[in-house]
């Protein structure tokens, strides 16, 4: 279920959506059922799932059976995308359990992702041509984002613009998919499709940062992982950025370093953390995140105040800016 304090008024239908994602995973390889229920009972916010339903209902949906559907079929796709990230980070856990690869071994964690892959685009296959189509292009931009961040891995040089470029692709353009897919479930207007796309973009790349934050600033123990995560591996984020773009010069030179070393002691990955948290850069992250959270919300204009869907998406772009893990 989504991880948050509290519900965004579609609670039963994730019900149903996690009901789908099991029922769905069912194989005639007991190995591979267990994997992939491994991965999926590990929890995660499901937030790709809570927007697709919310933009469904926002936009004027009814029947939330066909929405529950598209709503799993992102997930699985979601997930075995998180099973290929650990295998190419070397992440040794995620969400406070062990990395599938690290459980199971790299061959039957890469089969598993392929498995949950097919499991998607079965269910996602069935739906009309664009939103067939839209998934397809949301999950080639994810590759060409994976492989943008491998790329840059310790380019210390690496601006805003392309960072956002990569988060977008990553992270941001599934978020999006699923809320533009929601409306043209719900046989929104055209007009109202796009406003909930602009609202997964924005929403997404909120997300996106505030990770990148609680990478720097999180407990291990609420993250269920370790912090300094991008730091160990090269990826050089929004927080690193606005510490070299704002950082004393002497300490802007330490970092560049450290992010610059292939191999990085704990030390270097403690001290790297440390000047990024007193550069200020955290809270000009934490600020960039709130203009996007905002943008998200200035989407959602043209729809109702009296819709209840409304309020709760909102409140979903509060709580992302707001999240401890």
């Amino acid at each position: 279920m989504m991880d948050t304090p509290w519900d965004f008024g579609v609670h039963k239908e994730l019900g149903e959506v996690e009901s789908r994602i099991m029922e769905s995973i069912e194989s005639h390889e007991p190995l591979l059922h267990e994997i992939a229920a491994y991965v999926i009972e590990s929890g995660g916010k499901r937030l790709r799932p809570t927007v697709a339903i919310l933009a469904f209902k926002a936009s004027g949906g009814k029947d939330p059976a066909r929405v529950i559907d598209l709503a799993a079929a992102f997930e699985l796709i979601h997930s075995a995308t998180l099973i290929h990230d650990d295998i190419n980070d070397g992440g040794e856990s995620r969400r406070g359990r062990e990395s599938a690869y690290r459980k199971y071994g790299i061959q039957n964690a890469l089969v598993t992702g392929d498995f949950l892959y097919v499991k998607g685009f079965g269910i996602g296959g069935k739906f009309p041509p664009p939103i067939v189509d839209l998934t397809a292009e949301v999950c080639a931009a994810l590759a060409e984002g994976e492989i943008g961040q491998k790329k840059h891995e310790g380019d210390v040089d690496l601006t805003r613009e392309e960072y956002l470029d990569i988060i977008r692709r990553k992270t941001a353009l599934p978020i999006s998919a699923s809320a533009q897919s929601g409306a043209m479930l719900a046989g929104a207007a055209q007009s109202v499709v796009l406003d909930m796309a602009d609202y997964g973009v924005n929403l997404g790349l909120a997300f996106q940062i505030v990770d990148d934050v609680l990478d720097i600033t999180g407990d291990p123990k609420v993250l269920g992982k370790p912090v300094g995560t991008d730091i160990r591996e090269g990826n050089i984020t929004l927080p690193a950025i606005n510490a070299l773009e704002n950082g004393g010069a002497v300490n802007r030179e330490e970092l560049i370093r450290i992010l610059k070393r292939r191999r990085k002691t704990e030390d270097h990955v403690r001290k790297a953390m440390q000047i990024i948290e007193k550069s200020g850069a955290v809270e000009k992250t934490l600020s960039d995140a709130k203009s996007f959270m905002k943008l998200a919300k200035d989407s959602l204009r043209d729809i109702p105040h009296s819709n209840p869907y409304r309020a709760e998406m909102e409140r979903l772009a509060d709580f992302i800016v707001k999240r401890n893990r």
